[in-house]
């Protein structure tokens, strides 16, 4: 049996419960501390008002949706590094983050509700990922130097946008929309739609980690073994695009997420996208449940965006990989 399955099991079920316990940590603290006993009393009914109310209307939804952005991002890191074969790849750095976040602002902006911002937000995922893979095309195809440097421009032309339109912004709103693009969860109260994106991605990447694991050596040697090219990129195109897009709509622009879990993955687990999709989900959502834990706990009462979080530990690493695969 190869190693990589032999650390299958094991690997997921340590995340697992990694997770369960990032869920309960960002739980239970915070500027009111709440201890085990209090917790188990009010998941079993009882407790204090105060309590039940701390944990069921504000801490629980929230650390909820945290552990689906992050598992959001991360899927979509992971899928976006085997299709470019990359391991620069990630949402945020392609620009796909921002062109979400432009989408998202501008429905904001004329007053639309949920459902348009959340489809503005994959209009606008999708048209950056088409820019992106388009513009870096050259005669051979596109490479790693030319991808990350059309992605960084791209980038800057969606962050010059996000610019102009927060400065057509009223006044009163634009703190709020400010703290929002930095990634902030603070009015995250309503995680099932991330969850009802992400489980059924989840269950649809599964059964084609074999053929994802073939695309990883090149779209040539994928035909050659049978496989579908075009769809399958077309389908990881769109899939990345509507994850990267809820995330967004869910807690904002949060950056190297899904630059960093994918990769640290890899280098632990090996690269059978069998193991690295579902332990994408399940370590970026352990990553940035803690972050938010930390983003509220490091100043509180003050709470940072947690998106201040994953770029301190997210830039280190982008050098550290780009110094790398120079």
């Amino acid at each position: 049996m190869p190693a990589s399955k032999q650390r299958a099991l094991p690997a997921l079920l340590g995340l697992t419960g990694l997770g369960l316990l990032a869920l309960l940590l960002s739980v239970a603290v915070g500027s009111v501390s709440i201890s085990l006993q209090d917790l188990w009393a009010v998941a079993t009914g009882g407790g204090s008002e105060l309590y039940r109310e701390l944990i069921v209307s504000l801490r629980a939804p929230r650390a909820l949706a945290a552990f689906s952005t992050g598992g959001l991002l991360a899927l979509a890191g992971a899928l976006m590094q085997v299709l470019l074969r990359n391991p620069l790849a990630d949402p945020y750095v392609l620009g796909i983050s921002g062109g979400a976040a432009v989408g998202a602002l501008g429905a904001m902006l004329i007053g639309g509700g949920l459902a348009l911002v959340s489809g503005s937000a994959f209009a606008g995922a999708l048209l950056s990922t088409l820019l992106v893979f388009g513009l870096a095309q050259g005669g051979g195809g596109w490479t790693p130097t030319r991808l990350l440097l059309t992605g960084v421009v791209v980038a800057a032309g969606w962050g010059a946008v996000i610019t102009f339109m927060l400065t057509m912004s009223p006044a009163d709103r634009l703190p709020g929309m400010l703290y929002w693009l930095m990634g902030d969860l603070s009015y995250a109260r309503a995680p099932y739609g991330a969850w009802l994106v992400l489980v059924p991605a989840v269950l649809l990447t599964l059964p084609l980690g074999r053929s994802l694991n073939v695309l990883a050596r090149g779209p040539l040697q994928a035909a050659a073994l049978g496989i579908a090219v075009k769809p399958l990129e077309w389908l990881v195109y769109i899939l990345a695009s509507l994850l990267t897009a809820v995330a967004v709509t869910t807690a904002g622009s949060v950056g190297f997420v899904g630059l960093i879990v994918p990769h640290m993955l890899r280098l632990l687990l090996g690269n059978d996208q069998r193991i690295i999709l579902p332990a994408s989900v399940l370590a970026g959502g352990t990553l940035l449940n803690v972050a938010d834990t930390l983003a509220r706990t490091v100043m509180a009462p003050e709470q940072l965006p947690v998106g201040v979080i994953t770029a301190l530990l997210g830039v280190p690493t982008f050098l550290f990989l780009l110094h790398r695969n120079r």
